[in-house]
């Protein structure tokens, strides 16, 4: 049953990565050439030879292939681990059914893996970020996602806890609450970075 709900997972994340590509290379790529246009402008008026540095990969095939490749491997992989983490989750965290569970799950792991680190430490394009600042960044970004992943564990599991002697609808305000309130203090606590 596992194998067929990590088949189900992954394919479901194929047929998201394929309309991300669409989305993407319809209303992303224009914006990211736009950025690097103004990058190579920048560059031109300081002086330097903006097609100094070998291109490692044109982009071209970033904006293609690359693109659609990076894709579906990320939506297969994160398709599957959903369907995994649903698999362990369903009929433990809660009672619901199994599609009011995975759109619980959607909702939740969507809040803690791209809302939460996303709103500290937000992607930049070329000619915004700091080329200084990138190993920074990626190190906070991570952690953050780490962090915000675990207190959702955490309220999910003190949810449950108080499940029982609270009644449903108290035990989620409360661990909703507390996970807000958690995540709040991490954000305010975590070095900003400015550039």
């Amino acid at each position: 049953m596992v194998g067929q709900l990590l088949l189900r997972g992954m394919i479901a994340g194929l047929v998201a990565a394929v309309l991300a590509f669409g989305f993407a290379w319809t209303f992303g790529e224009p914006e990211v050439n736009y950025a690097i246009g103004v990058e190579e402008q920048k560059a031109i008026a300081a002086g330097e030879d903006p097609g100094a540095e070998p291109e490692l990969v044109s982009r071209d095939v970033q904006s293609t292939t690359g693109l659609a490749t990076g894709l579906l491997a990320y939506g297969a992989a994160i398709g599957g681990l959903f369907a995994l983490v649903f698999a362990w989750a369903y009929g433990r965290a809660t009672g619901l059914g199994a599609r009011a569970a995975s759109a619980l799950l959607a909702v939740a792991a969507w809040i803690a893996v791209a809302l939460v680190p996303q709103v500290k430490y937000g992607p930049n394009p070329p000619a915004v970020g700091s080329g200084e600042t990138i190993g920074a960044r990626t190190s906070l970004f991570f952690a953050l996602l780490v962090v915000s992943i675990a207190l959702m564990v955490l309220a999910v599991l003190l949810a449950r806890r108080l499940w029982a002697s609270r009644g449903p609808w108290t035990a989620g305000i409360t661990a909703g609450l507390a996970w807000l309130v958690a995540v709040v203090v991490i954000l305010l606590a975590m070095p900003a970075i400015n550039e």
